[in-house]
């Protein structure tokens, strides 16, 4: 028996032209400074035109992708890295495209029994060539007010509003489809909101410590997200242990529906009478300072570099094992 070879550097990746890329620059930084303390050798990038070139130039590299929305978490950088035959952290192209568009990801879990709000989707050259009224008129019977407005793909919460009349929902639908030529309007879901992260260990998933989530403005938006101070978060969330479990569960479960790998961060609303719906799911969850991943991982007990290293032994333990398969 021969044996495995060992990774090489592990191409830490992060930027893009995404609306997210300044979230991802902070988040690639802590990535790699975090593997750097693990005595890792890391090389940073952006996705460039050198990138190819760069992990042709390497021997063994491992990529860890830190990108947020757009290319980073739509499938397409993975496709890339599968065709150079690079090991990378994360999903896969097609499961990553799927819990990318809120427009997927949310029939498909209906589709499983697992709760999640009623939602419908409308191309931008759909709502503009019926009409916008009668089109109101419709989502406001079909879904009801309140509601959430959000581009399908996208995250950050941006291009995200809360309608509460009629008469605010053109203005709503106008801000997703700036990102996006498709939006996404679904019931809102009252109730106490948390995030858990899911990790695979040996490729069983695991869930973390719920996040309960308390943003001072009372909306999770953008600024609230990434504005040290302007959110509060509780680790672990203060939730009943059946209630607890019920989120784990639930992320879980999400997590293998969408055909996920390594990490994943659901975000769920906790209803008044305990039960846990799924709002959507990140297959590349942020890493900065404020995110949510690290709270949880260190909720835990676990050291942010060590996981992060695991991730990558991982990733290359796998991609090794399909070689010879």
């Amino acid at each position: 028996m021969t044996d495995q070879p060992t990774h090489g550097p592990i191409v830490v990746l992060a930027g893009g032209l995404s609306h997210e890329r300044d979230v991802s620059l902070r988040s690639g930084r802590r990535v790699a400074q975090a593997l750097r303390d693990q005595g890792r050798e890391v090389i940073e990038s952006d996705l460039t035109p050198d990138l190819i070139e760069l992990l042709r130039g390497l021997q063994n590299p491992v990529a860890f992708p830190v990108l947020h929305g757009g290319v980073g978490e739509d499938g397409g950088l993975q496709q890339v890295l599968t065709l150079l035959d690079v090991a990378y952290v994360g999903s896969e192209p097609g499961a990553c495209r799927r819990a990318f568009n809120k427009a997927v990801a949310g029939p498909l879990i209906a589709q499983a029994g697992l709760a999640r709000p009623r939602l419908a989707a409308l191309p931008h050259d759909m709502f503009r060539e019926l009409g916008a009224a009668a089109l109101v008129a419709a989502l406001g019977e079909r879904i009801g007010f309140p509601m959430i407005v959000k581009p399908a793909r996208s995250g950050s919460a941006l291009g995200c509003t809360k309608v509460n009349a009629a008469a605010e929902l053109p203005s709503a639908m106008v801000g997703a489809y700036s990102y996006g030529d498709l939006a996404v309007i679904e019931e809102f879901v009252d109730g106490t909101e948390v995030a858990v992260t899911v990790i695979e260990q040996d490729g069983v998933p695991v869930a973390l410590p719920a996040v309960e989530i308390r943003p001072n403005s009372g909306i999770y938006d953008y600024t609230a997200r990434y504005t040290a101070g302007e959110t509060r978060f509780i680790v672990p969330a203060e939730l009943g242990d059946e209630v607890a479990d019920a989120c784990a569960e639930l992320a879980i479960a999400a997590h293998r529906v969408l055909g996920l790998r390594d990490l994943s961060r659901s975000d769920i609303v906790v209803r008044p009478d305990g039960t846990p719906v799924f709002i959507e799911v990140n297959s590349a969850p942020g890493m900065t300072e404020t995110s949510l991943l690290p709270q949880e991982v260190e909720a835990a007990g676990w050291d942010f570099g060590v996981l992060c290293g695991q991730l990558v032994d991982g990733a290359w333990a796998r991609h090794v094992s399909e070689r010879v398969g």
